[in-house]
């Protein structure tokens, strides 16, 4: 076998294909038509020996284009993907493409799968050799799955987040199987099985998701958590976290006489073997996808060595590093006993862009934008000015109001809305928990849906919002951190969507100065600075409302957008009312709202980063205009809109928001000698601020919680009382003489 061997009968898109096998005896007798009929949608058992011959050949055809890629970079993971091939190739098969993972390690494979069936020349990746050299490379295939390629449903970064899309999936398109594979490096995480358990609790009725473990036993660098695990332990496991059928197929069962491996490599058989397995492959993935889609819970487990058929075995087959290319031995290996005849390779793409009824960029469910349902005309509630309101309960009823109209539509909180001042939400929507009760608002059939972990809330809002769907996540300020990784996830993955679907909306309650009774465990507003720093990223908008009017223009606002990550950060404490309903959608929409304005010109702009820092820092322009200073109180309502244009990645949003504040506004705004920024939050949500003054410029923000009795001493903490914002303004004013 050589790089030229059979190369003169490949087909045009097997163009950079280093090496070719011969034509077998099996392939001239199982490979002499393609076995998946032409618009056949999902095949199902009893499966013909062709059925399993191609889909062996459609595994090995992915392994070897795994290995070619990321050889090509000598970078990459190809190991953990080679020991799922048979699972991806039979899911492929027989049509089941709207396929999530839950291990971004294994995009080279996904890559192929999408190349093979010809998703990917949406991107203009035509040839094998187009495929290595877009791997890894900008405005190609990054190395993790992302939003940005055709027919894959998701991204998949860090481990233990993929179950939250093939769950979202399932919510939102009943009659579509979503298949989930996972790894058992994957579920070192506690997030995965404990996600999927609370699923199944409190949405029973939902199964059209089919859970798929490649058992390989080893994670990314070690064996894997549960390595050791019997075959039947690993059965009660899953069945413990609420699946009632786990069909199990493990390589070892396959092996020659004599085999003894724990996990064994298929790709190490004879013939007679390797079909064997597939076979039980297929037939276990389609009864999983009959029972799954027929109303009960189900998972697939696949129990096959890491790395079968890669270049090395266990986790040393985890990742590619600098000097392995495919002129090194183990990879030239590795690529030769997995070459192909030019005839197999034309078999396996006419099988995988035919089956499901086409290729999974044309067929899976988020490649078209899906209309959300319409709302209407929502009733905002205009509150007088002066009226003392709890912004979170105004925003509440509105909240109510958009579920009532789309049925959808799912509200997300680990910590409860009451707690917040929602409980509007919970009766109007209601707690979705197996026990009824009219006290507490549970009802089985609830949208509220709180499973006390802030990754799955998270998780959840952000996979149906990705999906097409509406959603809201809310959390207390102090707890957002754990739910943190996937919400970023999944906007980042907005940026990078070829179609409009509804933004990721978050509300955030229970600030510091509202928590102190129950001291610093309950006051970390320093998770700001995490959303200040995504701002950048384009498509984050956080947004301040400051009282019952404002908080409903910008949920309003929120709503009509599209792609977009919109953290908001309300109290739960009632507050004036400070803006018209006018007012506040102005202040959305250009960034910024002019709470006090002196009578004559200011000498100093007091720009404020939320609601209850406005108490102190009002009280602090009275001080200031005793002493004859004229300062102007300015509420920074959404920091985004204060970049410059230039200050954050626009260009990938599909989307776009081009409107930012011109400098002759913002020199309006910020008018006076100083400009002196106050935040109950974390500095950078004011660094659009500090980056465009020009004159002298100082920042009064929070630095540590401790136990209060009111949100007063707090403030007197931080350096942020009236007197503290009063003394620090004079100063600065008396360097800007």
């Amino acid at each position: 076998m050589t790089p030229s061997s059979s190369a003169s009968a490949a087909p045009p898109f097997g163009s950079g294909i280093h090496f070719y096998a011969q034509e077998s005896a099996e392939l001239q007798r199982y490979g002499r038509s393609p076995a998946v009929p032409s618009g056949d949608a999902h095949a199902a058992a009893p499966f013909s020996d062709e059925f399993v011959y191609q889909t062996l050949l459609g595994a090995d055809a992915m392994r070897y284009l795994t290995m070619e890629m990321t050889a090509a970079k000598s970078s990459g993971h190809p190991g953990g993907f080679m020991s799922s091939a048979e699972a991806v190739a039979a899911l492929m098969m027989l049509g089941y493409k709207n396929i999530v993972t839950e291990v971004g390690h294994h995009a080279p494979g996904y890559y192929s799968a999408m190349f093979l069936d010809t998703s990917l020349e949406r991107m203009g990746i035509r040839t094998v050799g187009d495929l290595a050299a877009r791997f890894r490379e900008q405005g190609g295939l990054l190395g993790h799955v992302t939003g940005a390629i055709p027919g894959l449903l998701s991204p998949a970064g860090p481990l233990g987040q993929g179950q939250h899309f093939a769950l979202a999936g399932a919510y939102l398109y009943p009659r579509v199987l979503f298949p989930l594979t996972l790894g058992d490096g994957g579920l070192g995480e506690p997030y995965v099985l404990s996600a999927l358990g609370h699923f199944v609790t409190l949405f029973p009725g939902i199964t059209n998701y089919l859970p798929v473990l490649i058992w390989n036993g080893y994670s990314q660098e070690h064996h894997s958590i549960v390595s050791l695990k019997t075959n039947d332990e690993m059965i009660a496991l899953w069945k413990a976290h609420g699946f009632t059928k786990v069909l199990l197929v493990d390589a070892h069962s396959f092996e020659e006489p004599g085999g003894r491996s724990t996990y064994a490599d298929s790709t190490r058989f004879g013939l007679r073997g390797r079909m064997r397995f597939t076979r039980a492959v297929l037939e276990a993935l389609a009864a999983g996808a009959l029972s799954a889609m027929g109303g009960e819970h189900c998972a697939v487990l696949v129990k096959q060595l890491k790395g079968a058929g890669a270049h090395a075995s266990g986790a040393r087959s985890h990742n590619l590093n600098p000097g392995q290319t495919i002129e090194t031995a183990e990879i030239r290996g590795s690529l030769e006993s997995l070459a192909l005849p030019p005839r197999a390779w034309a078999l396996v793409r006419e099988n995988f862009a035919r089956s499901g009824g086409g290729p999974a960029a044309e067929i899976a469910v988020t490649e078209l934008d899906t209309a959300p349902t319409p709302l209407g005309g929502l009733s905002l509630t205009e509150f007088a000015a002066g009226d003392m309101q709890v912004p979170t309960t105004a925003f509440g009823r509105l909240v109510a109001e958009v579920g009532k109209a789309d049925p959808r539509f799912v509200v997300t909180n680990a910590d409860g809305n009451q707690a917040s001042g929602m409980m509007n939400i919970n009766e109007a929507l209601g707690i979705r928990h197996p026990t009824r009760d009219d006290l507490y608002a549970q009802r089985p059939d609830g949208r509220v849906y709180e499973p006390l972990s802030e990754d799955a809330c998270a998780g959840f809002a952000g996979a149906v919002a990705l999906m097409g769907g509406r959603s809201l996540w809310c959390s207390y300020e102090s707890f957002v951190v754990n739910g943190l990784p996937v919400w970023h996830t999944v906007t980042q993955a907005m940026a990078e969507l070829r179609r409009r679907t509804p933004s990721v909306v978050a509300l955030f309650t229970a600030g510091a100065f509202e928590q102190g009774r129950n001291g610093w465990t309950h006051q970390r507003p320093e998770v700001e600075g995490y959303f200040a720093a995504m701002m950048r990223n384009g498509n984050v908008f956080p947004l301040f409302p400051v009282d019952a009017n404002s908080i409903q223009a910008a949920y309003e606002w929120a709503l009509g957008t599209a792609n977009l990550g919109i953290p908001m950060f309300a109290s739960k404490s009632p507050l004036p009312v400070r803006s018209s309903l006018a007012e506040a959608r102005s202040a959305v929409e250009r960034g910024v709202l002019t709470i006090r304005e002196p009578s004559a010109p200011p000498d100093i702009t007091l720009a404020t980063v939320g609601d209850m820092v406005l108490l102190p820092t009002l009280e602090a322009a009275g001080l200031l205009a005793l002493e004859g200073i004229a300062a102007r109180v300015v509420a920074v309502v959404s920091p985004r809109r204060l970049f410059r244009r230039d200050d954050v990645s626009r260009r990938r949003t599909p989307d776009r928001d081009e409107t930012f504040m011109d400098d002759a506004e913002f020199e309006h705004c910020m008018a006076g000698r100083a400009v002196l920024g106050v935040t109950g939050g974390a500095s950078g949500m004011l660094e659009p601020v500090v980056l465009r003054v020009g004159r002298p410029f100082d920042l009064l923000c929070w630095k540590r919680g401790d136990t209060a009795s009111s949100a007063g001493e707090l403030f007197a903490l931080n350096g942020l009382s009236a007197g503290d914002i009063a003394d620090r303004a004079k100063a600065l004013l008396a360097r800007a003489r």
